[in-house]
């Protein structure tokens, strides 16, 4: 072992001699000097000392960029190992989780789907390189870019903003929107329901609930004088004292008999004194002197009272400023009218009346040929002093109309008015309005003296010239128009006057030529003729009687400035309008004139006969049918009209004639024919009636004509006849679905079931879509007690026939009848989601509600339908069930307004009538009833189509409906 060590020494002891001189300076030996550096002698480096240039990192040349060793780590930890921040939320409570999120933020996302063809992608690409100086300039740029486009878009943004803010406003609105309907019906809270509110509990405490109030004592005199006697501290100067230092008033300097002179005692009991005086002054100034009884009125004290307060709406400082400046503009410019003016009335709002007449006293002195001044004098000052004032006026301005009319105004008799008003027009004498003053103050004959003075002072005033020819005889008013259009050329009322005043003197030929003169006259004089004014001095005419001159002026202008292919569309809406304004004749005359420009027009006849039929008598209704009928021989309505009418005033053979001539126009008519037998079987010529029918089932057979065959038979009672007949209509028009209902319903009326159900499934079989036949089978097996089976046809039926508003109500209503009020309104709720918009299922909807929300219900109804003439009605029901009559009364004329043609409207408004309104109301609506004719209705049309009322009329019809009607809701 020791020979081994001492090879091994040797080794490195030879080693260590190889290696030179520095092997062995490092030894031990002694050190050796380093060579000199060339660097030392030389100058220091300029950049030493001097901040690194950007960028520069320190070594990178060499490749010497910085290390880190694991002492500036710390040790290794596990990904599992707790961070040091006890605290840290979840996800980032592990080395690992940190290291994980550390590597997602410097990975950048660049998968397909963070990318936009527009934008790029979502993050930066280089995020995570250095943020340089040319990199601030470049998002510099692009922010200026982003700028300029922005403001240049600036505006369409805004308008797309606040229409999102309002669309978002709607759907969602603020609590205060959604509640602003029950504030409004807070104006509707009487005294006592505000007051019957209870009151909120008190949540503050004890001290804050009962707060002691401050107690005010009166303190005694004694104590005033203890304090005058041993002198007060002063801690503000007074600012009467001036510079002069800060002087004690002399004692004894106040107002006598307050403070007893040389003396700082305080005489109360002189104060007292003056209190008592000053208060039996005031009541000395309101008591009687006579028998000492107080005369102060107790009703009107607070009325005088408020009489006493400034009426003014501004503030005092206000009242002054405004003084201010008005005195500044009246200083600056005294002879300017309006700053007087303003003055005054400012001092008169602000109570100073006095003040006010003094001022525009003055204005008047400063102003002189100013009018409005003067009137505004005139106005302020009382009666006699505003006589003389006007009448100072009157000799500053000789030739103001305004001033002279205020004169008169004031003059109380009325030969004082007219004494100045006659002085007034020798001064100013081309005054139309001191000529028409004055004439109404004069008697007939001296009027007429006066309107031909005026006439010859104002040649130019229509109306001078008119009233004058009022007054005047025939002849001299011949005479005085034939003047007054030679004066004025231009004017289309003296010509109407002229037509008029011939018309009402018998010269009726001499009103078209008049009329006709006048349009050539007034073209020739370049004046334009417009056709609505025309029409409007025709109205005028219509309704001062003259019927001639109307429809002259009619004939005249009716044509002026018109298309010719919308002449008639014109004519018609001009008809309407002058019916609308109460002008028949102007009417009739714009339907003459259209008839004789299109006479074979059949909807210009018919709109002519509807307006004789509402407006016109029977006999003017006749005439005109004859004439249509001359030129419009093919029109089948107009010949049932000529008919009918005959027949309602009880002219049957008349009525017959005129169907005969109907039958030579119009062969195998099926309206004509079925006319025919209406005529005969109302008036108990049911054999006629009969052959009627058979020769029109060979002529002119039709479904119409096969059913009216078999209603004929069936309510004149034969039975059997009426089968046959229908059992042979079926076999040409099966697909005809009354024919199966009336087989089915005169099965019914035998008893029949088993045939009424079999002829409804048949009639169902050949017209599936037929919605009162699934009616009719749906009751026939509600009233044999199959419950079920009627719910299945229902159900059978919404299913063939989707949307249909009968039918889900007829199922609301078949489970309300059998007693299943939850599933009815279930029904109800989906009937209203699939038909929103039907007004039959929401007039229903309303009471089925329980009655505090039918109120609720019935303005969601009217929100979605309006205009229907069934929720109208709904809403009439339910103020009439809340006994509110007159809006009752409003909401069922509004109904049967909209629609006429409901029978059940009138039938619960005639009922409304017979229980709340007076014998001319309900005679008004049997009328009204009567002549609109009402055709439909469930109510009204299980009335008039039962078999027992099928010759009764309208009337008769209403007063059954009304009869029935059970008030239920």
């Amino acid at each position: 072992m020791a020979s081994g060590g001492g090879k091994q020494a040797t080794k490195i002891v030879s080693k260590s001699s190889a290696g030179g001189a520095g092997a062995a300076g490092a030894s031990g030996g002694p050190p050796v000097m380093p060579l000199a550096s060339p660097l030392m002698g030389k100058k220091k480096k300029p950049f030493l000392g001097m901040p690194a240039p950007l960028g520069y990192v320190p070594g990178l040349g060499r490749g010497a960029t910085g290390f880190t060793t694991r002492s500036d780590i710390g040790p290794a930890r596990d990904a599992n190992d707790p961070v040091d921040d006890r605290h840290a939320p979840p996800g980032k409570r592990t080395v690992g989780d940190q290291m994980k999120k550390n590597q997602d933020d410097d990975d950048e996302d660049l998968n397909d789907t963070n990318y936009d063809e527009f934008n790029g992608y979502a993050g930066s690409l280089f995020s995570s390189g250095p943020y340089e100086k040319d990199d601030e300039e470049a998002d510099a740029i692009y922010a200026a870019l982003d700028k300029r486009m922005d403001e240049r878009r600036k505006e369409r943004r805004e308008l797309r903003e606040k229409e999102e803010i309002e669309k978002y406003r709607m759907e969602r609105p603020k609590i205060q929107q959604q509640f602003s309907d029950l504030k409004r019906k807070l104006a509707e809270v009487s005294e006592e329901e505000w007051l019957s509110i209870p009151e909120v509990g008190d949540a503050r405490n004890k001290r804050q609930r009962n707060p002691r109030y401050e107690k005010l004592t009166p303190v005694p005199d004694s104590f005033f004088s203890k304090h005058l006697q041993t002198g007060e501290n002063h801690t503000t100067v007074d600012p009467l004292q001036g510079l002069g230092g800060l002087n004690t008033p002399y004692p004894g300097s106040m107002t006598p008999g307050l403070m007893t002179p040389g003396t700082g005692e305080l005489d109360m009991r002189k104060i007292g004194q003056a209190r008592n005086t000053l208060m039996d002054m005031r009541l000395s100034q309101v008591s009687d002197s006579v028998s000492g009884q107080t005369v102060v009125d107790p009703k009107g004290y607070l009325t005088d009272l408020n009489s006493m307060i400034p009426t003014h709406g501004g503030d005092i400082s206000d009242i002054k400023k405004a003084r201010l400046l008005l005195k500044s503009v009246r200083e600056t410019n005294p002879h300017h009218p309006p700053a007087w003016i303003a003055s005054a009335r400012l001092e008169e709002v602000t109570g100073k009346l006095q003040v006010a007449r003094n001022l525009i006293m003055k204005g008047t002195e400063m102003c002189v040929k100013s009018e409005d001044v003067w009137l505004e004098a005139a106005r302020l000052q009382p009666g006699d002093t505003a006589k003389a004032v006007v009448a100072q006026a009157v000799r500053h301005l000789p030739q103001s109309v305004r001033i002279y009319i205020r004169a008169a105004e004031l003059e109380t008799d009325v030969r004082a008015k007219k004494r100045v008003l006659r002085k007034a027009l020798e001064n100013v004498s081309k005054s139309v309005r001191l000529w028409k003053t004055a004439v109404e103050l004069e008697e007939q004959e001296d009027a007429r003296i006066m309107l031909s003075r005026a006439v010859e002072c104002c040649p130019t005033s229509v109306e001078l010239w008119l009233a004058l020819a009022r007054l005047e005889t025939y002849e001299n008013a011949r005479r005085v128009l034939n003047k007054a259009r030679e004066n004025i050329p231009t004017d289309r009322h003296i010509w109407i006057t002229a037509a008029k005043l011939e018309e009402a003197n018998g010269n009726t030929q001499m009103v078209e030529k008049i009329i006709d003169r006048a349009i050539t006259s007034l073209r020739a004089n370049g004046v334009e003729i417009n056709r609505e004014q025309w029409i409007q001095d025709a109205e005028e005419c219509d309704k001062a009687g003259s019927v001639a001159t109307c429809q002259a002026v009619i004939r005249a202008v009716i044509g002026i400035g018109i298309e010719e292919e919308d002449r008639k569309h014109t004519w018609m809406e001009d008809a309407d309008s002058c019916v609308a304004h109460g002008a028949l004749e102007c009417a009739r005359a714009i339907y003459a004139h259209a008839l004789q420009v299109f006479p074979s027009k059949k909807s210009v006849w018919l709109r002519a006969a509807y307006f004789e039929k509402n407006n016109g008598t029977r006999e003017s209704l006749e005439a005109l049918l004859q004439r249509a009928v001359a030129h419009c021989p093919k029109a089948e309505v107009l010949w049932l009209m000529g008919a009918k009418s005959k027949w309602l005033a009880e002219d049957v053979p008349a009525a017959r004639s005129i169907l005969a001539l109907a039958f030579q126009a119009n062969p195998n008519s099926e309206e004509i024919w079925l006319a025919a037998v209406k005529l005969e079987s109302e008036n108990n010529e049911y054999e006629r009636a009969r052959r009627l029918l058979a020769k029109a089932r060979s002529s002119a057979p039709t479904a119409r004509v096969f059913m009216k065959s078999v209603k004929l038979e069936w309510v004149l009672g034969n039975i059997e006849a009426g089968q046959e007949l229908c059992t042979e209509a079926l076999k040409h028009y099966e697909d005809f679905p009354k024919l199966w209902m009336m087989r089915g319903q005169i099965e019914e009326q035998c008893e029949n079931m088993d045939k009424a159900r079999e002829a409804y499934n048949q009639g169902l079989k050949k017209c599936p879509h037929s919605v009162p036949l699934w009616l009719l089978l749906s009751h026939l097996e509600e009233r044999v007690g199959q419950l079920t089976r009627a719910r299945a046809i229902l159900e059978k039926a919404r299913l063939k026939n989707p949307q249909s508003p009968e039918l889900w109500l007829e199922s609301v209503r078949l489970e309300f009848r059998a007693g299943l009020k939850n599933i009815s309104n279930t029904l109800m709720a989906k009937a209203l989601q699939e038909c929103p918009n039907s007004g039959i299922l929401w007039a229903e909807a309303v009471f089925l509600e329980a009655r505090p929300q039918r109120k609720t219900k019935s303005v969601d109804a009217l929100k979605k339908c309006e205009h229907d003439p069934h929720v109208l009605l709904a809403v009439a029901k339910l103020f009439w069930s809340e006994r509110k009559i007159t809006k009752a009364r409003e909401w069922f004329l509004r109904t049967v307004k909209i629609e006429p043609d409901l029978g059940d409207a009138w039938a619960l408004f005639y009922k409304f009538e017979m229980q709340h309104g007076t014998e001319e109301q309900q005679e008004e609506v049997r009328k009204r009833c009567e002549n609109a004719e009402p055709r439909h209705g469930e109510l009204w049309c299980a009335e008039s189509k039962h078999v027992l009322n099928w010759q009764k009329k309208t009337g008769e019809i209403l007063a059954e409906v009304a009869s029935k009607i059970k008030n239920t809701f």
